[in-house]
């Protein structure tokens, strides 16, 4: 069969040439004899993969001398918790924008840990927006600021960096990381799921200002505490090696395909082939602000909902699978990371011009 276009907000699409080349290594890495998945990860094979990975992703998202990359396991969902844990130092208050479900979760967590304050909300109209930092109530007594660049359930995106002063900006970035061209240096704290961007799921991404680490509340559990992690270089455990191998091959596809500035182009040019169309059809309509349509995630509805199975079933029989929405929010969504072809939405348009021309 085909390789299909798969629309998944996560686990995502990895390159096709990723998964040829592990393919092709799984059996016998490079003559080693095993597989990545069967050695020691303190053998220097696997050691060497590790540094070759932190190094490639140092070099794609020009990541300053003094920040840790840790590979670490858990998802964003853990992040939620070691955030607090590790950056409150001292201090009760956190400040957290809520422009979705991803930021409600986040939120949630953090108030088993602390005093919450949200600087904004878009929950008014149904997250489909961000709020400007002009409306954003910060305290000053904050121990960090924390906010959602991309909400992959609803399709919002931030494009502009907030500032914080010299409050650590803390970002989710797990639907957007590599994305796009952003400064590292004006962030406390980046941590991303790979299942999106990145890799197979299992590896979650963080990138740690040095001078964050090693002031955990008290009874954090050894392994919540980014310093262990960083002193150990991720290897306090056993990490996650296979993600982390096909990552560090995500990381050299990048950089062959000329970097994320390139990336970034590329997905600016594929998130327009969809926008325009549902922009230029009132038979199907983006619930989004467009200052703040992702380019990673477009979710988009039917005029009439009723016909949502048969959008779906034809789709799947054109090769065109996950594009039901979250069951939190109905409808479709489109995810369309780093590593969907523009020919995959190319597709995608097509399907939906013939679809509204036979049921419209």
């Amino acid at each position: 069969m085909e390789r299909l276009y798969n629309f998944s907000a996560g686990p995502a699409v990895l390159p096709r040439d990723v998964l040829v080349q592990a393919g092709d290594e799984l059996v016998n890495w490079q003559g080693c004899g095993m597989s990545v998945m069967e050695m020691s990860h303190r053998g220097k094979e696997y050691m060497g993969i590790q540094a070759q990975a932190e190094a490639d992703l140092r070099e794609l998202m020009d990541i300053p001398a003094n920040y840790k990359v840790l590979f670490l396991q858990g998802g964003a969902s853990s992040q939620f918790a070691m955030v607090p844990m590790n950056l409150l130092r001292g201090k009760n208050c956190a400040d957290y924008l809520n422009t979705g479900e991803w930021s409600k979760k986040a939120i949630k967590e953090a108030k088993k840990f602390a005093q919450v304050n949200v600087v904004a909300s878009s929950e008014d109209r149904n997250f489909s927006y961000a709020p400007t930092q002009d409306v954003w109530r910060l305290d000053a007594g904050a121990a960090y600021v924390h906010y959602t660049p991309n909400e992959t359930i609803g399709g919002v995106e931030i494009f502009w960096t907030p500032e914080t002063g010299d409050v650590p900006l803390v970002a989710d970035m797990s639907s957007c990381i590599l994305s796009r061209v952003i400064d590292v240096s004006k962030y406390g704290v980046i941590y991303a799921g790979a299942q999106k961007n990145i890799g197979p799921a299992g590896v979650t991404v963080v990138i740690v200002r040095e001078d964050l680490l090693g002031q955990t509340l008290p009874g954090t559990p050894t392994m919540f505490d980014y310093k262990i992690h960083a002193d150990n270089e991720s290897m306090y455990n056993t990490p996650p090696t296979y993600g982390i191998y096909i990552a560090g091959l995500v990381f050299k596809w990048l950089k062959a395909k000329g970097g994320i500035a390139v990336m970034e182009q590329q997905n600016i040019a594929k998130a327009a082939l969809l926008y325009d169309y549902l922009d230029a059809t009132d038979f199907y309509s983006s619930p989004v602000a467009r200052e703040n349509r992702s380019r990673m995630n477009v979710p988009f509805t039917l005029k009439d909902a009723a016909l949502d199975e048969d959008f779906l079933k034809g789709a799947k029989a054109r090769g065109l699978v996950q594009l039901k929405g979250h069951r939190s929010v109905g409808g479709m969504r489109a995810s369309i990371y780093n590593a969907m072809p523009v020919e995959g939405v190319q597709a995608l348009v097509e399907y939906m011009k013939e679809f509204e021309k036979a049921r419209g």
